[in-house]
């Protein structure tokens, strides 16, 4: 553990944090819990389709290397969009050998759908926020999914495709 403060301000943080973002993780606000009642995409579609909507296409082993996942896990996964009509497979513009994933229409539509479901929600959350105060979280927090993505080396495509290095 890194020791920029003194060790025990820094195991407070690191404990505060860890349970801070085990709770972030069950509330239904997050894309991802479990929402099958209300017909929304399941988080694994979500985030495939988040990814493919900003980097299309991606072939099973582009997406299984942005989540850091096995191949057989993201087949799995796609092989369930693909029967939904959510991706389709096509040719490699590029003209290599694997063929590509690409949301469809209805899977674009869907996301959009399931994202502005979420964003009202933590627009409701966040309605008494100062708005410093809403620029500083999303200042922080785009600063730590971006140091997670760094570690991992799983960068996520912002600002028009770019990588958080790119951009």
């Amino acid at each position: 553990m890194p020791r920029n403060r003194t060790g025990r301000d820094q195991r407070d943080s690191v404990e505060g944090l860890d349970l801070e973002l085990t709770l972030l993780s069950r509330y239904e606000v997050l894309p991802g819990n479990d929402r099958a009642g209300r017909g929304l995409l399941d988080r694994s579609a979500f985030l495939v389709l988040s990814r493919l909507e900003v980097q299309q296409p991606m072939s099973l082993r582009e997406l299984a290397d942005a989540f850091n996942l096995d191949v057989s896990t993201i087949n799995r996964q796609t092989a369930a969009l693909l029967r939904q009509g959510l991706v389709d497979r096509i040719p490699d513009p590029a003209g290599g050998i694997a063929r590509k994933l690409r949301p469809t229409p209805d899977g674009l539509a869907m996301l959009a759908r399931d994202r502005a479901y979420f964003q009202g929600r933590l627009a409701e959350v966040i309605a008494d926020w100062a708005e410093d105060d809403q620029r500083t979280f999303l200042r922080l927090l785009r600063r730590f999914n971006i140091d997670v993505e760094t570690s991992q080396g799983t960068p996520w495509p912002r600002d028009g495709g770019q990588s958080p290095q790119q951009g």
